[in-house]
């Protein structure tokens, strides 16, 4: 299976996408060394691209996706925020039409998909969780999503996974305090399917997904499709309430909290 790491480099960016396979089991790695496997732009559109292949091989029967060196994923690259999220066209365009495909892409998946966590799982990365079948971490594992000291909230596309598996009281915990709390916390939330002792991790990420794969696969996709089609899904956001929602771009506040955190000091927000 292809590694798309040379794509990144050719973009002269950081981060990127391995796809793998172990028998009928794909193995999806996101890695950007140094950033906590940050997500950069050419990672979300590696995603969508390989999540699409994966969809179409009709071999598989499991996808495992995971971080390298340690880490899920810290949320997106915000080292990229100043060249890709310059201005509230920009922002909305990074928002829809590239992270939101990433994610809509690995939700479609016709697969099961399981995501293995260990470390930092936070903003996009806890996203990404989200949006697969199950999800199994380490008890030392990190979660939350702290974009409230950035300045902006979470994109529609990118909330419609969290909301689904915590509902709306721990939503709005976890997005209006922005804290980072713990796996066995996350567990509670109802964001993990179970949580393991940390040397255990891979071991038991792998022996799930060797269960799953060991069922019928015909079985396994007709199970993923109708829970999809009996499970509530509200209607598309309009394009005017889009528009609202990404009317925070061009705010002082969504500026301040950029470049604090590139800066590495406090954000002064002044609700402006």
């Amino acid at each position: 299976m292809r590694n798309d790491s040379r794509a990144a480099r050719e973009h002269g960016v950081s981060g990127a996408v391995m796809f793998g396979r172990d028998g009928d089991i794909a193995l999806v790695t996101l890695s950007n060394p140094g950033k906590l496997n940050a997500i950069s732009v050419a990672m979300w559109r590696a995603l969508a691209e390989g999540f699409h292949r994966l969809a179409e091989d009709r071999s598989l029967r499991c996808v495992v996706v995971r971080g390298a060196d340690g880490n899920f994923a810290a949320g997106a690259d915000i080292a990229e925020f100043p060249r890709v999220r310059a201005d509230a066209h920009s922002v909305q365009a990074y928002h829809q039409h590239t992270l939101a495909p990433a994610l809509d892409a690995i939700a479609q998946c016709p697969h099961p998909t399981l995501a293995a966590i260990e470390g930092v799982c936070v903003g996009g990365g806890l996203e990404i969780a989200c949006h697969c079948d199950l999800r199994i971490a380490a008890a030392d594992s990190r979660f939350g999503v702290p974009i409230n000291r950035l300045g902006f909230p979470m994109a529609p596309g990118e909330l419609q996974g969290l909301l689904a598996l915590a509902g709306r009281a721990v939503t709005l915990e976890i997005l209006l305090e922005g804290r980072v709390f713990g796996a066995a916390e996350a567990r509670d939330k109802g964001l993990l399917t179970r949580v393991v002792p940390p040397g255990e991790l891979a071991a038991e990420a792998m022996a799930s997904a060797r269960r799953i794969a060991a069922g019928a696969p015909l079985a396994a996709r007709i199970n993923k499709a109708t829970i999809a089609r009996l499970s509530p899904r509200p209607e598309p956001l309009t394009a005017a309430e889009l528009a609202a929602h990404f009317a925070y771009a061009g705010s002082r506040d969504h500026a301040e909290g950029v470049e604090a955190f590139l800066a590495r000091r406090p954000p002064r927000f002044q609700g402006e």
